[in-house]
């Protein structure tokens, strides 16, 4: 494909780096430096130039483009850009990423004939707020064509080693320690700590929760957000939607004020410079149910989740910014949610490596990678026979009727099948080429 990626920031760079291989990309931005940076370690074309000016885009005009991504740290930039460029070049589809909550409401992207919008403040919000409905759980994922979700879930340190006999719902990865494997077994040995996938419907993933993970017992209603930038302030707002007590902590008073005033009164607002381990105690932060470290730096995140663990608050969450603290966030028993730049990246990766014909979603920090693929009437799938992809370290089934099956010999495939794939990232191209060939 020929693509243009606008902005050089981190989450341009991030895409340039993984789409430079087997497509023809082009990073635009007029910061001198960083497109220095992207020439010496990529092999792209980097582009010095404005990118709300059609002329930028003048040497391209000659070409289809395939793909135009926006992904500046301005709003109005990005929206601009692709106004721009699809008034002179031929593009197949835009992504645009937004921060401005209020742009989803809007008619903006039909009028611009944008493919995709990408809000990455509001998909972390989400995923905090997902973890109310599922106490137990780490991590949940929904998906389009099933009821079934993938939740993850952390061992308790007190549980006794045992194997799970499974019921409608497969174990389609653990974390344990800094190792990652799909399980093939019909019965699977869980030790203490390990972070384990659960592919099923959620009643019954609840119904185990329990035994795996002993220390919480409670509904979550008392939640504690540290910083007051855009992103804590989106995460506390969806909690008080959703009817949640907040507490929000920022050392800067006009950060506090502001937070205040788009929070309406209704979270208790705590101005402190929070360098002490008190706070905890004094503003009876210790009593919550969930704690949110929601700044902008990923080592204070771990200290202040940390202390909060150390303070008896059970269930403590850290927003992921630099992917190389994912294994030690996770090592230290803390739940890991990706902050709005590694959303950004990986919901546009998403987007790009999913058709109409499959859809594929990573998991467990981009360790791995989940294929769906439906059966329609109208696919030719119907009543052909195929045969499982011969593979050791990924799991594959099929769905029918909602009930869940291991692809492990040839089937005649049936309107409305579904085909789901799990496989480790280094075997995802072979299991991806397997499931769009079927």
């Amino acid at each position: 494909m020929n693509i243009i990626i606008a902005g050089a920031g981190k989450v341009g760079f991030n895409l340039a780096k993984t789409l430079c291989i087997g497509h023809n990309v082009t990073i635009i931005d007029k910061n001198s430096e960083a497109l220095d940076r992207i020439q010496e370690s990529l092999d792209i074309l980097p582009l010095r130039g404005d990118v709300e000016d059609s002329k930028t885009y003048a040497a391209f005009t000659d070409k289809k483009i395939d793909l135009f991504i926006a992904v500046t740290n301005i709003d109005n930039v990005n929206l601009i850009s692709v106004l721009m460029a699809d008034a002179v070049l031929n593009i197949e589809r835009k992504f645009v990423r937004l921060q401005k909550h209020f742009f989803h409401d809007s008619k903006i992207q039909d009028q611009l004939g944008i493919d995709k919008l990408i809000f990455p403040i509001q998909l972390a919000s989400q995923a905090i707020s997902s973890l109310l409905e599922y106490p137990k759980a780490n991590n949940v994922k929904f998906f389009k064509y099933t009821d079934y979700k993938l939740i993850s879930v952390m061992v308790s340190s007190r549980f006794v080693p045992q194997s799970l006999a499974l019921k409608n719902f497969k174990i389609v990865g653990i974390e344990r320690k800094k190792d990652f494997f799909i399980p093939n077994d019909t019965e699977v040995e869980i030790l203490p700590n390990d972070l384990v996938y659960f592919f099923g419907l959620e009643e019954e993933i609840r119904a185990l929760c329990p035994e795996l993970e002993q220390n919480i017992n409670k509904a979550i209603q008392r939640c504690v957000v540290f910083g007051g930038e855009e992103l804590g302030v989106s995460i506390a707002k969806e909690l008080v939607r959703v009817g949640r007590d907040v507490k929000l902590v920022e050392s800067n008073l006009d950060l506090c004020e502001k937070a205040d005033e788009a929070l309406e009164g209704k979270a208790d607002i705590i101005n402190s410079k929070y360098r002490s381990h008190d706070i905890f105690e004094d503003e009876d932060l210790d009593s919550a149910d969930i704690f949110i470290a929601a700044t902008n730096n990923d080592e204070y995140n771990i200290i202040k989740c940390l202390e909060a663990k150390e303070s008896g608050i059970q269930k403590v969450v850290a927003i992921n910014n630099e992917m190389e603290y994912y294994n030690l966030m996770h090592s230290l028993g803390i739940i890991v949610v990706r902050g709005p730049k590694i959303s950004a990246y990986n919901t546009i990766m998403e987007e790009i490596s999913s058709t109409g014909v499959v859809i594929q979603k990573s998991y467990c920090g981009a360790k791995a990678v989940i294929f769906m693929r439906k059966v329609f009437n109208s696919s030719g799938l119907v009543q052909k026979k195929v045969k499982p992809l011969s593979t050791v370290k990924s799991l594959l089934c099929y769905m029918r009727d909602e009930q869940l099956f291991v692809l492990n010999e040839k089937i005649v495939l049936q309107e409305d099948d579904l085909i789901v794939a799990f496989a480790p990232t280094k075997e995802s191209m072979k299991v991806k080429q397997w499931i769009y060939e079927l």
